[in-house]
């Protein structure tokens, strides 16, 4: 490691913009590399990530429901415009995880999405080793299995330089012997898409992964299959089968099938207008984030009969009157689950990488005990 450490400042050293690699390094990472095998406890088909933040509720799902867990993802750190690394995992939490043979990779999110932060962070090849440093440590120091990259709202002008960071990481934490992933954007195609609202996910959100070099330097990717309909969008589902499919279908034309993991949301929306003193109609409508149990509450208060459950979409939704106005709500539950399980083994992925603990629906442990 100290030698890794020498070598990579001699590097950043040579290189103002960016931290060369020799020509003997960049002629493997552009080999195919075969990436960690899937984690898989006894009993379980397929790789079972499962996402948890600091909540009660996130926790206590945790705590229940560790045995069909093959790998959680603790999102605890965060990197700033300096590369410096803060955060800290639950000693429960990896006590738990150890005790149950559950290998932990926590994510390192750049701070508030914010984009100015992260393109400094990305244009100083110092600050980038330091993060690079941070991570390798964090790893040997807490025993992880290893780092995922959770790096959000990316300027597409800044691909390369955000994508020889993360090579660069790879580099460093397979060589220290660990290992790496990244969660990415959705999308179905190359190009925008139809709107000024596909341009803007383009820009910033979805356009800087090139997901030919990516592919190469991970053991795998999660693939962001949520959210299909945001606040910015009419109402819809959180992901919806026959688009999760499109997305999973244009994915594979850059990574392999062994190394996709599918993205399930375990939480509910709710499409709604709500008072906001801080525009001149003093009214929005907007979406909030509903748990499973929460979204029942609704259906019951509203007594919502045209709530139902959609077998082409692979969701529950529908619509109530709340005071002569129409709301809607679309409920991610067990059944939907399930069938985005199947939708996984059908395209022979990976497994699955679930956000979040804590807001599911019970019973998706059910289904998941009978796998």
């Amino acid at each position: 490691m100290r030698f890794f450490r020498r070598m990579l400042l001699a590097v950043a050293t040579a290189a103002p913009l960016v931290l060369a690699l020799s020509a003997a390094t960049l002629d493997a990472q552009r080999r195919p590399a075969a990436g960690a095998p899937a984690a898989m406890r006894p009993g379980h088909d397929m790789e079972r990530l499962f996402y948890m933040v600091d909540t009660e509720n996130g926790y206590d799902s945790f705590v229940r429901n560790a045995d069909q867990i093959s790998v959680l993802g603790p999102q605890i750190y965060t990197v700033d415009s300096l590369g410096i690394i803060f955060g800290s995992i639950d000693a429960r939490v990896m006590r738990i995880a150890n005790e149950k043979g559950i290998k932990v990779m926590p994510l390192i999110v750049n701070e508030g999405f914010h984009q100015p932060s992260l393109r400094k962070l990305l244009a100083n090849p110092r600050a980038r080793l330091r993060a690079i440093e941070s991570m390798v440590r964090l790893c040997q120091d807490n025993g992880y299995w290893g780092i995922q990259f959770d790096v959000e709202n990316v300027n597409i002008e800044d691909t390369d330089l955000f994508v020889s960071w993360y090579e660069e990481s790879a580099q460093a934490l397979h060589a220290a012997g660990f290992t790496i992933s990244i969660a990415v954007v959705h999308r179905m195609e190359e190009e925008a898409g139809p709107s000024g609202y596909h341009r803007f996910l383009q820009d910033s959100w979805r356009g800087a992964f090139d997901m030919t070099r990516i592919a190469v330097a991970s053991d795998f990717v999660t693939v962001m299959t949520y959210d299909q309909h945001t606040r910015r969008t009419p109402p819809g589902p959180v992901s919806s089968l026959p688009w999760m499919r499109d997305v999973v279908t244009y994915f594979l034309q850059h990574v392999p099938a062994e190394k996709l993991s599918l993205g399930i949301p375990t939480y509910s929306e709710r499409w709604l207008v709500r008072y906001d003193g801080s525009i001149p109609a003093r009214a929005a409508p907007g979406a909030e984030t509903l748990s499973y149990n929460r979204a029942r509450q609704i259906v019951d208060r509203y007594n919502a009969t045209h709530v139902k459950w959609d077998p082409e979409l692979g969701v529950e939704w529908g619509y109530y009157l709340n005071g002569g106005v129409f709301e809607w709500i679309f409920i991610e539950n067990a059944r939907g689950f399930d069938a985005r399980l199947q939708l996984a083994r059908s395209m022979g992925l990976r497994g699955f990488s679930a956000w979040v603990l804590g807001p599911e629906d019970p019973a998706v442990w059910d289904v998941l005990a009978r796998r």
